[in-house]
């Protein structure tokens, strides 16, 4: 069992640190396009995307607009969901994907919500004009990838006992 609690230590601990360097990345590449707002758009492959400097006070296509307080309820529970399934999975290979995609999860929205509370907006700046998307960022693609990621993994890679760690355990009080 001390194994089994020493494992699980340090995949938490795996799970954190790469949560932080995700979102240490997505801040420094926030910080590195600033130069934009002055400047025009950076064409990468042209006639598909550039790097355009917006500042987004709302969610996805500019939604919310201005809607602080929800964004940060969101980004709480974010991290408590994901901070409860990292606290309750076992520490087996078979879970390390699992880990590793709700990390991510986990650092987009806390890169999101560190521009939001420190900024007043998210800096987006990804933009694929090819398709006439919205303007995005890297946490943006954490969270879009990694979501589907995990309920792909939840539908057809873990069997349902195999996620029985989600379950509240009875104490038998």
């Amino acid at each position: 069992m001390d194994k089994l609690v020493n494992n699980s230590k340090k995949m938490l601990l795996i799970n954190y640190i790469v949560v932080a360097l995700a979102t240490i990345f997505d801040q420094w590449t926030k910080k590195l396009i600033e130069p934009l707002k002055v400047n025009t758009d950076i064409d990468i492959l042209p006639g598909v995307f550039n790097f355009t400097y917006v500042e987004n006070r709302g969610a996805a296509f500019g939604l919310m607009n201005g809607q602080r307080i929800f964004f940060l309820v969101i980004a709480v529970v974010v991290f408590a969901a994901t901070s409860y399934v990292f606290l309750r999975i076992p520490a087996e290979k078979k879970y390390y994907k699992l880990d590793i995609t709700l990390a991510f999860i986990l650092a987009g929205a806390i890169g999101n919500m560190i521009d939001r509370f420190s900024l007043g907006y998210v800096r987006d700046f990804i933009n694929f004009y090819c398709i006439n998307f919205a303007v995005f960022n890297v946490a943006d693609i954490y969270i879009t990838c990694g979501t589907p990621i995990v309920c792909l993994m939840i539908l057809f890679v873990y069997k349902e006992d195999e996620l029985n760690f989600l379950k509240r355990k009875n104490s038998g009080v």
